[in-house]
């Protein structure tokens, strides 16, 4: 019997344990991964998707709530410069997040394949709320200004936010069946949306909170006594509550079991070959010759996996066509970021173009840029997650992706070559489509691939990498963005004037997009396919015994594994326990006879029959 491991609850169940009773290792192993695929799409799902969502919503939140903070703490700490925050500071705090997230990525995903995707899930959360919390009770002293704890807040914070990017898309990978498994990353990557909009509510609701204060002055320059105290009030309020969505799902995530394909193929929870061959001979079913050659592919070679190490890793990705996949999951992902968080985060220049950012009143001017980033929201962000959930299972990763990156390059470059010829209602339009091709595209699909095309002893550290690419992108995008929107522009303007370089910076993004088509060609299609198939090939090539003796035999376990879990997933039914029930296994085992001296070939397909 084999040793149980700790967790599960009711978003994720711990499949290993529910075979635990059965002696063969490599039996044991596919019952497992059949369960995982078979299973029809329902609740069990639902519940995954919330929990390692939950997390993706309070990342996005606290991501993009400081989009709408900034204007609340320039009213608060510098009124003697007009009430609005410096350039350089604004940027300082913006890409804190995206610096902190790249570190966050690397380490959490490396430690996922080292240590087990258990033993780390939730401590990124940990992080989370306690740096959101540490930042809305930030206050400065005469030795510490509120600058610098803020972008201390948020690098720490940036780590917990990096963390959950290889987390939540491994563990949702590795516990989603094959048929619903794109839908199931997609959805879960779709509460970024979700969290944008609730940033846009809570700061809505909370300016209008505060609207008696917020009224009594004109301008941002003019807003002191109450009105300043409402925007101390507000921007803490909005940046606090990001951590109650994280605090929802800390439970799940830390009673969280191992996932499946962590515990057979890394962690190599197998039996010796001396357990497989007395589960075989207490069945009682096969004597002599027969049972020997049934039970030698597991008793003499229990399916191993090659151990994760430097030297493995460089071998295996020294190869082209593995190193290129990754190289090109980390390009794209730095393409597309760098102009979704260069935008993203600097929506309030888009806005201040379109005339969504002003009035009469503070209350006007803040409550009008909250309606415009959730109109940016509504109808262009989240109806592009919602499509990629529903379709990414049918057309493809890869389609999208390169569809995505070919369309936001026409549009970029329409507004980049056309800017002064389009008016603000066309460029409103133009930008909602841009935001509803990023995410039904490559935004999404960066973020699904990485967790499928890595075999599973590399599967975070690869999306961990992949992800601090787009991360690397978006902090250069932030460093460099808002210097690049200023230029040229008067002291003292307003609106558009203060953003002249729009229509050159949209001709950068197009540059990037266009990028994006050709390194999207070395992304491998992902759909439909097992995960096993992935780490058995990667198996066969990293121990180089293809076709040599041993070797062969395991090789041709694996097919005939990969051939029976296919099947069962299809058809939801149980998984064949005896091999010679198995139509792919008789051809198996007969061409594994045909290495064997010719008089003992009749007995054993004699015996078969």
């Amino acid at each position: 019997m084999a040793a149980r491991t700790p967790g599960g609850n009711a978003a994720f169940h711990n499949f290993h344990n529910d075979f635990a009773h059965i002696i063969d290792s490599n039996e044991r192993r596919r019952l497992a991964l059949a369960e995982v695929d078979k299973v029809p799409f329902g609740w069990y799902h639902i519940r995954a998707v919330s929990v390692a969502g939950a997390g993706f919503f309070a990342d996005s939140y606290d991501l993009f709530a400081v989009n709408l903070a900034i204007q609340m703490l320039g009213i608060s700490f510098w009124s003697g410069d007009g009430g609005i925050m410096p350039a350089n500071l604004q940027t300082a705090i913006k890409a804190a997040t995206s610096g902190g997230a790249v570190v966050g990525q690397i380490v959490f995903g490396w430690a996922a394949d080292r240590l087990g995707r258990k033993k780390m899930y939730g401590i990124e959360l940990i992080i989370l709320v306690a740096s959101t919390l540490g930042q809305a009770l930030s206050s400065p002293s005469p030795t510490v200004k509120i600058v610098g704890l803020l972008v201390f807040g948020r690098i720490v914070m940036g780590l917990g936010i990096g963390g959950d990017y290889p987390m939540s898309a491994v563990i949702t990978s590795e516990f989603a069946p094959t048929r619903w498994r794109g839908t199931m990353m997609a959805a879960v990557f779709s509460m970024q949306g979700f969290g944008q909009f609730f940033a846009a509510v809570v700061a809505l609701v909370t300016t209008a909170c505060f609207r008696k204060s917020f009224s009594t002055a004109l301008s941002v320059a003019t807003c002191q006594g109450d009105c300043q105290r409402a925007a101390d009030r507000s921007w803490r309020i909005i940046i606090g509550l990001g951590m109650l969505p994280a605090l929802f799902a800390l439970y799940y995530r830390i009673t969280i079991p191992e996932t499946p394909r962590f515990t057979f193929d890394v962690a190599q929870n197998i039996e010796s070959g001396d357990a497989d061959i007395r589960a075989y001979i207490g069945s009682g079913r096969y004597d002599g010759f027969v049972l020997q050659a049934r039970t030698q592919p597991t008793s003499n070679e229990p399916l191993t996996h090659p151990r994760a190490s430097w030297s493995d890793f460089y071998a295996y990705f020294s190869k082209w066509r593995n190193g290129s996949v990754l190289f090109a999951t980390m390009a794209s992902w730095f393409l597309v970021d760098f102009a979704f968080y260069g935008l993203g985060l600097n929506n309030a220049t888009i806005l201040a173009v379109v005339g969504y950012s002003s009035g009469s009143n503070v209350y006007e001017i803040l409550f009008n840029a909250a309606v415009g980033n959730l109109i940016l929201v509504c109808a262009g962000a989240i109806p592009g997650y919602l499509l990629s959930v529903c379709m990414v299972d049918s057309l493809g990763r890869r389609p999208i992706q390169i569809g995505g990156f070919i369309i936001l390059t026409l549009i970029f470059s329409i507004i980049g070559f056309g800017y002064n010829s389009l008016n603000k209602a066309t460029l409103l339009a133009l930008y909602i489509l841009a935001q509803l091709f990023f995410n039904f595209g490559p935004n999404s699909t960066t973020f699904i691939i990485p967790g499928e095309c890595f075999p599973t002893r590399y599967r975070s550290t690869c999306h961990g990498l992949s992800a601090a690419g787009g991360k690397l992108g978006a902090t250069i995008a932030q460093v460099i963005v808002q210097p690049l929107l200023g230029k040229g522009a008067a002291a003292g303007c307003k609106g558009s004037a203060c953003s002249p370089w729009l229509d050159h910076l949209m001709q950068i993004f197009a540059f990037f997009m266009f990028c994006g088509i050709f390194v999207s060609l070395l992304v491998p299609e992902t759909k439909g396919l097992s995960l096993e198939n992935e780490s058995g090939k990667h198996r066969i090539m990293s121990e180089g015994r293809h076709g040599e003796g041993r070797g062969d035999m395991s090789h041709m376990e694996h097919v005939v594994g990969e051939k029976e879990h296919a099947s069962n997933a299809s058809s939801g039914g149980g998984t064949l326990r005896s091999y010679g029930q198995n139509e792919d296994a008789n051809n198996y085992i007969q061409q594994w006879a045909e290495s064997m001296p010719l008089q003992d070939v009749g007995k054993l397909l004699s015996a078969l029959k």
